[in-house]
């Protein structure tokens, strides 16, 4: 008769210390709380910075060249990622949101994952470098300066192909997850 092996059974006290370790890491995503907070102050600022734009905006438009405007109002469009950020953020990975009673919840707000944070944060920087080479190429007739405006396209190319590169390891990723 062959004897069979004796049931595992975890130590009672490595599996406490497992068990409290666990929580000291799972509660520690509330360390992440005042960075989301901060990041409403910036916000905070960032409308402040955008209101004192949009009034010397207003003030110069009359006299502006039509180049001018499309670059003044597209410089006012920065706010959003941050905002993407503390909300993304703080579902994925402090505690996740309720929208409760609010019927005028935006409904990406609470299904954003942190590949989709990733894209929608490299897209819109794409987007800020975008505008700075506009910028640049807008006013070529002003100064031109070869060299800055190859470090701005390159700048520009390097997100670019990132973002791209990032969206298809994402995608060819959750196309071959399962496997």
């Amino acid at each position: 008769m062959t004897e069979q092996p004796a049931p595992y059974r975890p130590n009672p006290t490595l599996k406490r210390v497992e068990n409290g370790l666990e929580s000291v890491l799972f509660n520690s995503r509330w360390l992440m709380a005042p960075f989301y907070l901060g990041l409403v102050v910036c916000l905070a600022v960032m409308l402040f910075k955008f209101f004192t734009k949009l009034w010397e905006f207003i003030l110069h438009a009359p006299t502006a060249k039509e180049a001018d405007i499309i670059l003044g109002a597209l410089s006012l469009i920065d706010g959003n990622l941050i905002l993407i950020v503390v909300f993304s953020g703080y579902e994925n990975f402090v505690s996740r949101i309720d929208p409760g009673d609010h019927p005028d919840w935006p409904e990406w707000m609470t299904k954003v994952d942190f590949a989709g944070l990733k894209q929608k944060m490299l897209a819109s920087i794409v987007a800020i470098s975008a505008i700075q080479v506009l910028k640049a190429f807008m006013n070529i007739d002003v100064s031109f300066d070869a060299e800055k405006m190859g470090w701005l396209v390159g700048v520009h190319l390097v997100f670019v192909v990132s973002a791209l590169m990032l969206a298809l390891s994402d995608r060819w990723g959750s196309d071959h997850g399962g496997e």
